[in-house]
């Protein structure tokens, strides 16, 4: 005896739900129609992103006024700083700023001294802090909990406070007016040891597991699966080292005395010290300061903004 299926009951309001947009109430709400192409936005997403462009205009008008300012004549620098004209190209533009500039602080010495010493700092701080996090992360001893502690709380002290110490053990060590006193002391840095910390917290221990079992030791685990894996974090503390270490000026005007060794932002000093005193060189010279910061920035962007969300957040 056959037997024959029931037909399949029909559904009246299944044509109605087969869009996933339309079916998402999510959509609606946001003001997405089914085509995906109409977007309405609430009134308070509207003002954040008033706010947002407001304070992105607070932030960049240094920055506008700067460059705009190194490629005009000195007189037109002081004329035009009391009104919006200052954020205007003068109609007479020429790079004669960034050639006296160039030529009076000696920016090339002072440019290699600086990219020497940052490339060093930030090399070396992300071999050191990198390999300090991933032991406080994985490691299980006794008093780990306590060293967390203790480099949470180094990193609210202020370098200013170390500073007298330090040039006091670095004069002891005659490593004053030396590459070595600029860039030692700031390579192991308790902020970076903790955002390393907090990112490697959140990998799977299971993936340094499965290495195990394919023969993998400690470092070339490390090397190999965790590595990799922290590049947003690698990119911060990129960031964040280049940063500190082109800006320093407290501890160079400590520890140099010559201009051998001196880094890029003690030359700005020469044309407060050395007259006549001429803004359009000056704004010229901090534009050459700012614009490898600016570079950097917008090359590992992408990977800071992974780093600090993942290392902040979830840490």
């Amino acid at each position: 005896m056959s037997t024959t299926d029931p037909a399949p009951r029909t559904d009246p309001g299944a044509h109605a739900t087969s869009d996933p947009a339309a079916a998402d109430p999510a959509n609606d709400d946001a003001g997405i129609g089914t085509s995906g192409t109409t977007l309405r936005l609430k009134p308070s997403d509207a003002w954040m992103y008033v706010v947002m462009v407001a304070l992105a205009i607070f932030f960049l008008f240094p920055l506008v006024y700067m460059f705009v300012s190194s490629f005009k004549p000195d007189d037109v620098v002081l004329s035009s700083s009391g009104s919006l004209g200052a954020l205007w190209p003068s109609p007479t533009v020429g790079l004669e700023n960034y050639g006296d500039a160039i030529e009076r602080a000696s920016v090339v010495r002072v440019f290699l001294n600086s990219v020497l010493i940052s490339t060093l700092i930030v090399g070396g701080g992300l071999v050191v802090n990198s390999l300090f996090g991933y032991a406080l992360a994985r490691l299980k001893f006794r008093g780990r909990n306590i060293m967390v502690a203790v480099m949470v709380a180094l990193i609210i002290i202020p370098f200013e406070a170390l500073a007298v110490p330090l040039l006091f053990m670095g004069a002891q060590a005659n490593m004053l007016d030396t590459y070595a006193i600029q860039i030692l002391p700031f390579i192991a840095n308790p902020l970076y040891v903790y955002l390393f910390y907090t990112f490697f917290l959140n990998i799977p221990v299971e993936l340094e597991e499965a290495a195990r079992v394919d023969g993998a030791g400690p470092v070339r685990t490390f090397v190999s699966v965790i590595a990799p894996l922290a590049k947003p974090a690698y990119a911060t503390m990129a960031i964040l080292g280049f940063l500190f270490s082109w800006g320093q000026f407290l501890w160079p005007v400590m520890v140099t005395r010559g201009v051998a060794v001196r880094p890029l932002p003690l030359g700005i000093g020469t044309f407060q010290t050395t007259p006549p005193i001429q803004w359009g060189d000056i704004m010229a010279y901090a534009g050459l300061m700012t614009l490898p910061l600016l570079i950097i920035f917008l090359i590992f962007q992408r990977y800071f903004v992974q780093g600090v969300a993942s290392s902040g957040v979830k840490g």
